[in-house]
């Protein structure tokens, strides 16, 4: 198997696992994709090979069929003109892991006021790792849907005795649709599990977009996709694939990513058009600082998972446990800091807990950063700091005998999330994410029990539960309309940047009361090349109340180089919508080259709004090339389909390869002329290299006197 030949989708989770595994290909089952239509195919398929069973049909997001039958007849399968490209279908094999779980949840999403709209009637597609559909929260609501790994109607969680165990899909599901002790936003929705994502949390572009296929097809209102990869592109097949789902009458929420804070980060399929693409936020949250005195020195603590909260209200001595593997004297009123090493972090912790200690303190034997936990609950407070403060403290305790710690709380505001992902999008400049909901330390369901997680892949589910309600408030409403009043609606975070939180925090209550609706709030500018050049976003404004609506907007404060016009006030009757179109006049020479964003600020009936703008002056420091992708291709041996985002038009593109080891230039297998911004995609002919089976392919990408390169390692 090409380790390369498939594109992974990785699931947005704040840890990262990269266990061994060891993958064999069961070739009884393979998944094609056509050049044709599907049943046009399928009768060629019944004529030549009447032994091949058909397990699964798409052709609504694209054509294709799952097949299964003898190795030998799939293979003849896959050699047909017709078949666009085969995906062999992967099982996996890993030793079992063990969690501890939280058996009693502490604490809910859905609102305690929330009583009146439930998401009652409005059916969620999850495109997940599966669903544990026997959690006693989920089985209320769960009411079907297709497994795209295994393809067959069971689209539960892989089990440790499948491959690398998943929770993903479940702790998503639960919060936007858990009816139990736990209760998600919308705990009366109707939840669909799709598996998309196998052993490990990994799929295939095939699988994913697959998955949206059923999904759309078992009429779904809403998708949510808390998956995604790198590629920062809107021509990438998965997005492609959301911005159908989206035509045909389906709202698709989907996580924006984890790769932050960096601009540009934001990945496919978030950076689809019409996705409503979700950002994370912290929340207001307090925050506990050790203050050790008599000394002026602030200690920062990293929560150990699993350990009590850490809340002390008194002042406490410090005793050090060295690597806590011998017991260590009754520790009664007093903080044990160990060092990391040796023993796991739960030795350390029941050591402490033997000594009777107040709280534990691990300080770390690196620079590295690390996410650490313990494998059971424990009662005890428990944190990490960095080898600086823990070498620290040990220096204190061995000159003076000892050491106390204070604990202080600080506040900090509601803000983004430093993992959540940035825009904007290459080629399309769109302003990604267009709302943010909460991400951080978000209790859910998991199989079994109960955990807390972060990362985009919890907001977007909770920005889908809120779509839910919202879509049993307002059924008639369309994608369009439901997207619009979320984003009207959306709560403004000061300090924030458009494309760290697009039009805001999701505020539920006001977009089920909102008088109006904006359709397109973000003004998407583009990007600026000329001398002068005038751009004009339209506004499209629905007043959904009973109350004619005034609506104006206010003139920011003078740039050199922006120049803005806008239309007058105006009144907008109940029912009505108005098109309202503002231009600004550009001077890219009076400008800096690169990210200009800000606000314009509209007043509709006394109510403020903060709308979004970006342009890009000439250039920025975003990828040139994302997303290479190379497989090779079946019916044509030592052929490959070679996939990249070219960000922006470019006057050449070159494409050699090299030895990956010896870095010997090999040839030159690609070059073409003024290559259109978007997706690339072309066959590389690679058959006078017969000897060569890794390869290291090198892109160059030039633009007037820039030149850009990309590197791509290929192992067979």
């Amino acid at each position: 198997m090409k380790l390369t030949s498939i594109m992974s989708m990785i699931i947005f989770l704040s840890l990262t696992i990269t266990p061994q595994v060891n993958a064999t290909i069961d070739t009884s089952r393979v998944l094609i994709e056509l050049d044709i239509a599907t049943e046009k195919f399928e009768l060629e398929l019944a004529r030549d090979f009447p032994n091949v069973t058909i397990i699964e049909r798409f052709d609504t997001l694209l054509q294709g069929l799952a097949i299964e039958g003898k190795a030998t007849q799939l293979e003849r399968i896959i050699q047909h003109k017709l078949v666009k490209q085969a995906y062999p279908i992967a099982t996996y094999t890993v030793n079992p892991q063990h969690t501890e779980l939280i058996s009693v949840p502490t604490t809910s999403i859905k609102a305690a006021d929330q009583d009146q709209y439930t998401g009652k009637g409005i059916k969620v597609g999850v495109i997940d790792t599966g669903i544990d559909y026997h959690h006693p929260d989920l089985a209320p609501n769960f009411k079907g849907g297709y497994d795209l790994v295994d393809f067959d109607d069971d689209p539960m969680e892989t089990t440790a005795n499948q491959g690398i165990p998943t929770l993903h899909g479940t702790h998503v599901a639960g919060i936007i649709a858990a009816n139990g002790a736990f209760q998600g936003i919308a705990p009366d929705a109707e939840l669909y599990g799709y598996r998309g994502l196998g052993p490990g949390g990994v799929g295939t572009t095939i699988q994913v977009i697959a998955a949206l296929e059923k999904a759309v097809n078992d009429g779904m209102d809403i998708i949510n996709l808390s998956l995604g990869n790198s590629v920062n592109g809107p021509d990438w097949p998965t997005s492609i694939a959301v911005n159908r789902a989206v035509e045909k009458g389906v709202s698709v929420v989907i996580a924006n990513g984890n790769t932050g804070p960096d601009l540009w980060t934001v990945g496919s399929p978030a950076t689809a058009t019409e996705a409503i693409s979700v950002g994370a936020s912290t929340e207001i949250y307090t925050e506990p600082v050790l203050q050790a005195f008599p000394h002026d020195r602030s200690i920062t603590l990293q929560p150990l998972t699993g350990s009590a909260d850490w809340d002390l209200t008194r002042d406490y001595p410090v005793v050090d446990g060295g690597l806590g593997i011998d017991a260590i004297a009754d520790a009664t009123g007093k903080i044990v800091l160990f060092q990391r090493g040796e023993i796991t972090f739960t030795e350390k912790m029941m050591v402490a807990e033997q000594a009777n200690a107040e709280a534990v303190l691990i300080y770390n034997d690196s620079d590295e950063d690390i996410q650490a936990g313990i494998d059971y609950i424990s009662d005890q407070p428990a944190a990490v700091i960095n080898k600086e403060d823990g070498e620290w403290l040990l220096k204190q305790i061995n000159d003076q005998g000892k050491i106390w710690l204070r604990t202080s709380f600080i506040t900090h505001d509601n803000e983004i999330a430093s993992f959540s992902s940035r825009g904007p999008v290459t080629t399309s400049w769109q302003i990604k994410p267009e709302i943010v909901a909460p991400g951080v330390d978000i209790l859910s369901t998991i199989p079994e029990g109960y955990a807390s997680l972060q990362g985009t892949s919890m907001a977007a589910p909770y920005v889908t539960g809120v779509l839910a309600v919202l879509k049993q408030a307002h059924p008639s409403w369309t994608p369009q309309q439901l997207k619009g009043a979320l984003l009207t609606q959306a709560e403004h975070l000061a300090e924030q940047i458009p494309t760290e939180q697009g039009m805001g925090q999701v505020n539920l209550e006001a977009a089920i009361d909102t008088p109006i609706i904006i359709e397109n709030p973000m003004a998407n500018l583009g990007l600026i090349q000329d001398r002068k050049e005038v751009k004009t976003h339209h506004f499209t404004i629905e007043n959904v109340s009973d109350q004619a609506t005034s609506i104006r907007f206010e003139r920011p404060s003078l740039k050199a180089g922006i120049s803005w016009r806008f239309p007058s006030t105006i009144m907008i009757e109940p029912g009505q919508s108005k098109d309202l179109p503002v231009s600004v006049t550009l001077r890219p020479d009076q400008l800096e080259q690169g990210i200009h964003q800000d606000y314009l600020s509209l007043t509709i009936d006394n109510q403020h709004y903060q709308l979004p703008y970006l342009f890009i002056n000439q250039t920025a420091t975003y990828p040139k090339v994302a997303g290479f992708e190379i497989e090779p291709i079946s019916a044509n041996p030592d052929h490959y389909q070679c996939r990249l985002q070219l960000a922006e038009t470019s006057d050449q593109i070159i494409i050699d390869v090299y030895d990956p080891f010896t870095y010997t230039h090999i040839g030159r297998v690609y070059e073409q002329e003024e290559a259109e911004a978007g997706m690339l995609e072309v066959q590389l002919d690679l058959s006078e290299y017969q000897n060569q089976v890794d390869y290291l392919f090198n892109v160059t990408v030039i633009k007037g006197d820039d030149v850009y390169y990309y590197q791509h390692n290929y192992y067979s």
